[in-house]
Parts: structure tokens; sequence; C-alpha cells
């Protein structure tokens, strides 16, 4: 009679990797509306340093700049390359700008910038909290009286919520300018104004107002997650390297949620 260890299965394995990611995640939202209350007594109170949310604002969009502006270019790129021919064969020359544009304004600057964002700076974040947690910085902050939420948290979460909006404003308009280049070198017939007017035609000042108040939402959840993560860490340097993963992976999780939630709410 064969006797099989269920525990020694696949299966069995598996599951317990998905039901740990899942009391995780769940242990992760907890700690993130505990520091979120906390974080907002300060910002209501106006109690934090304009130099702090200056430097990590610094930090959040100048610095991750480039890397974001790559990205969502060749993204545009790629897309209006695929695009723009197809709409002139079929007709439809005096779409492409339009296309482009709520394809960009809508969802691929917000979401493109938030994927860089989080890769860089969340994951730095991340790192340099859990760094200080797993050295016991943290504990010695809280011994001479100070508090980490107030030092830590609150100006990067400011920065972020304040600073993914310009992001998102720069990375937009360069995603429309390599459009426009890009569908001046791929098509005959389409002419530069035309592409703008197609631009205005299908953006609505409503389409800006909510890509605006998701890319604040996005810079904060980004920030709160990595920080939540990064102070969650425990167990030295390996403790670090999980702590940077989760901070990405659930950051990356976060801003699909977030943006399924817009869509519902304002395009549904």
């Amino acid at each position: 009679m064969i006797r099989i260890d269920f525990k020694n299965t696949l299966t069995y394995k598996l599951s317990r990797i998905f039901v740990n990611q899942i009391f995780d995640f769940v242990e992760t939202l907890g700690i993130m509306g505990i520091q979120f209350v906390n974080s907002l007594k300060y910002i209501f109170k106006l109690d934090f340093r304009l130099s702090q949310i200056i430097k990590s604002g610094s930090m959040f969009a100048f610095d991750s700049l480039p890397i974001t502006l790559t990205i969502v270019g060749m993204t545009t790129i790629i897309i209006t390359m695929q695009v723009a021919p197809e709409l002139v064969k079929q007709g439809g020359g005096k779409y492409i700008g339009m296309l482009i544009a709520m394809v960009m304004i809508r969802e691929l600057a917000n979401v493109m910038a938030g994927f860089a964002i989080i890769s860089m700076i969340g994951s730095s974040y991340a790192s340099e909290v859990a760094t200080m947690k797993v050295t016991d910085q943290i504990d010695a902050m809280r011994i001479l009286k100070v508090d980490p939420i107030r030092y830590i948290f609150v100006p990067r979460l400011i920065a972020g919520f304040v600073m993914m909006p310009q992001v998102f404003l720069i990375t937009s308009f360069f995603g429309l300018i390599c459009g426009w280049v890009t569908t001046m070198l791929t098509t005959h017939g389409v002419s530069t104004l035309s592409y703008i007017e197609s631009i205005w035609e299908g953006l609505e000042l409503r389409d800006i107002f909510v890509a605006l108040l998701k890319a604040s939402v996005f810079g904060f959840s980004i920030v709160l997650v990595s920080l939540c993560c990064g102070i969650m860490a425990n167990g030295g340097a390996k403790g670090v390297g999980t702590a940077t993963t989760k901070a990405v992976v659930w950051s990356f999780i976060t801003i699909a949620i977030i943006d399924y939630l817009f869509a519902l709410i304002f395009y549904f």
C-alpha cells in the first residue's frame, strides 16, 4: 500500500504559499490603515518640516523623471507605430491624436509613471526604512521621543501626493510629442494640425482632472505601501530584501486595484 505524505506534495506547498501571501497582504493592509491614520493626524495639524518635503519631492519626481520619460516615451512610440498606419489605411487618420491622447491621459502616463516610480523610488524607500528597522534605528528614534511616523512617513507621503501629478503632466506632454513624431514618420496624409485638432476633440477637462486626482492617489499609495513594508521588516539583511520585494509587488497590485476603481467610478 502506497502512503502519500500530503504535506510533501506540490499541491500542498503551492496552497501554503498562496494562503501565506493572502495573510501577508491582509496584514500589510492593516498596517497601512494604522499608519495612514497616524500620518493624517500630523498632516491635519501641519506638524511637519517643509525642508523634508522638498527633499523627498526632489527624489520622488526629478530623480525618477529620466527613467519615467523613457518608459512612457518608448511605450507611446510602440503603440503609435502599430496603430497609426492601420488607422490611416482604414481612413481614420484624423483620429490618431484622439486615440493617443485618450490612452495617454486616461491610463498610460499614470500607470507607466507609477510603475517606474515603484521600481526606483518605492523600492528605495522600502529598503531604507527596512534597514533602519533591522538595525534598531526605529527603536532608537522612539527612545529619543522622535515619532518615526512624523519623521519618516509624513514628508514622503505629502511629497508623493503633491509631486505625482507633476510627473503625470510632464510624462503626458512628452508622450503626446512622441506620438506626434512617430505619426509623422510612419504615416502619410496626417498633418501636425490634424493631430493637434484630434487631441482637443477627444479630450475633455474631466479626463485631465480625473487623471490628476488618480496621480495623487497613486503617489500617496506607492509611498504608503513601500514605507509600511519597510517598517514591517525583520530578520537582518534577508528581511531587508524581502521587504523591498514585497513593497514592489504590493505596490503594483495596489496601483492595479486603484486604477480599476477609478475606471469603474468615472468611466463605466
